[in-house]
């Protein structure tokens, strides 16, 4: 990376973070897209759109998926806004890019069967497996991003009443419901290994480590991997596919659109209803093995 652009960039995202009040997680995706780009750029990033252009081919050899694709065009579209209106740049290369259309791309979404097979992985009466019981109940009872699930305060959990208060994107709160299995999961672990682990160092986190420290996305994602891993499925499954498996569930079980999207914190609906075209290809595989006309 060159000084020059390694400077321009830094001054970038301090805008967005200082001026423009972006969540730390978007910043840090500019952050990761900007400096692939900038590790491929040559030293005439500021008027050839050629290093631009090299780069993107390069995440579309690598495979990269069109909404991936898409994101990483418009950082760079971004980036290059702003060091047209600071003067660092004279021409605006990234107009210049092209950027993919998102297509049908549909996620990862998990059987019934397969979410009960992981979730029962864990072992319930070791610790670990307790914790990890809990977590990966409630990414799915409630279809949490990792980062509202690491993100979660004890405050904000009323077992009582079988809800969550959740801090979503753009700082948003939601109050979501529990069913009875992810409560009786979440006493255990709070009435065990949690106060175990926090007993001398005070947290106002949920879900802690065995240190008692706040847990992390990459802890989260390990453990995802590893009950997966045990269960016995083949399928490629990450945190967030318990969200989109828990938004498909529920479209299938007869709930409202509306419903679902306040469920799972959309902004606008038309991101929910990417959730229906998945129910309908669904369905369509269930009658296609199920009809005797099909």
């Amino acid at each position: 990376m060159t000084p020059d652009l390694a400077g321009a960039i830094e001054a970038f995202l301090l805008e967005l973070r200082v001026e423009r009040g972006l969540a730390p997680l978007t910043i840090a995706a500019y952050r990761r897209d900007l400096a692939q780009f900038a590790d491929a750029a040559t030293n005439r990033w500021r008027t050839d759109p050629d290093g631009a252009r090299d780069w993107l081919a390069v995440q579309r050899t690598a495979g990269r998926r069109a909404t991936t694709l898409a994101r990483k065009v418009a950082a760079l579209r971004s980036f290059y806004n702003f060091a047209l209106r600071e003067g660092i740049v004279e021409r605006d290369v990234a107009s210049l890019l092209d950027a993919p259309k998102p297509g049908s791309y549909l996620p990862d979404v998990l059987s019934v069967d397969e979410v009960a097979r992981i979730l029962d992985a864990p072992p319930p009466d070791d610790p670990v497996g307790t914790r990890d019981r809990a977590i990966l109940e409630l990414l799915y009872a409630c279809g949490l991003r990792v980062s509202e699930l690491t993100g979660l305060d004890r405050h904000r959990v009323d077992l009582p009443n079988l809800q969550v208060r959740v801090i979503g994107k753009g700082n948003k709160e939601r109050r979501v419901p529990m069913g009875e299995e992810a409560r009786e999961r979440l006493h255990r672990y709070i009435e065990g290994p949690y106060r175990e682990w926090t007993q001398k160092k005070p947290t106002e986190a949920v879900f802690v480590g065995t240190r008692g420290r706040r847990i992390s996305r990459e802890s989260v994602w390990k453990l995802v991997r590893r009950w997966t891993e045990a269960a016995g499925v083949t399928a490629h499954v990450s945190p967030h596919t318990f969200r989109h498996s828990f938004a498909t569930h529920l479209l299938e079980g007869g709930a409202d659109l509306r419903a679902v999207q306040t469920l799972l914190g959309h902004a606008s609906i038309s991101t929910t209803q990417l959730y229906t075209h998945l129910t309908g290809e669904r369905l369509r595989e269930v009658y296609a093995r199920a009809h005797p006309r099909a």
